[in-house]
């Protein structure tokens, strides 16, 4: 999959900073943690990625967005078949999880409770600590990974993968 290209499109029709509270540095801490995540859970690291730079896709603010995770899906539904190619059951995955990310829930298929987590992970960005009653796999809940994370969040570090695997300048 051409992730240089969906972040591109995606970035091209951002409303929001692009790096504000959700923009791409949140993606791109979100894609790393989901994907060390996935690595333990054994997550679909191809929706994982996915969800990282849809999820938050289309906030029209950065507080409170009622209904910012449908219209992310609904933006992916309109890459698909193009830049996006997944399986029905992976997009159907990728469709629940960006559409439901910020409803608190904590039960689910595994690869969706892993987007989720990676997702949370990253709360200290607005100054929160994840605390793990509201996180959803055990590796999530690891002690070594919520500091981890967090860790990152709070100086709102830019991961390298934003210039190198998709190609956006950080200026």
């Amino acid at each position: 999959m051409d992730y240089s290209a969906i972040a591109k499109e995606i970035v091209a029709q951002y409303r929001l900073p692009r790096f504000g509270r959700h923009g791409l540095s949140h993606w791109a801490r979100v894609w790393e943690g989901g994907l060390k995540l996935a690595g333990k859970t054994g997550a679909d690291q191809e929706v994982v990625r996915l969800f990282a730079l849809f999820h938050d896709s289309r906030r029209e603010n950065e507080r409170r967005d009622d209904g910012h995770g449908q219209r992310g899906a609904e933006l992916l539904s309109g890459f698909r078949g193009g830049l996006v190619q997944l399986s029905t059951h992976q997009f159907d995955l990728l469709f629940y999880a960006c559409v439901h990310h910020t409803d608190g829930m904590t039960e689910g298929e595994v690869t969706v409770q892993t987007c989720w987590d990676a997702d949370r992970l990253d709360l200290g960005r607005i100054g929160v600590r994840p605390d793990p009653r509201f996180l959803c796999t055990e590796a999530a809940k690891e002690l070594s990974m919520i500091e981890w994370s967090v860790e990152r969040s709070k100086v709102f570090y830019a991961p390298p993968l934003i210039q190198t695997e998709w190609g956006i300048s950080l200026e």
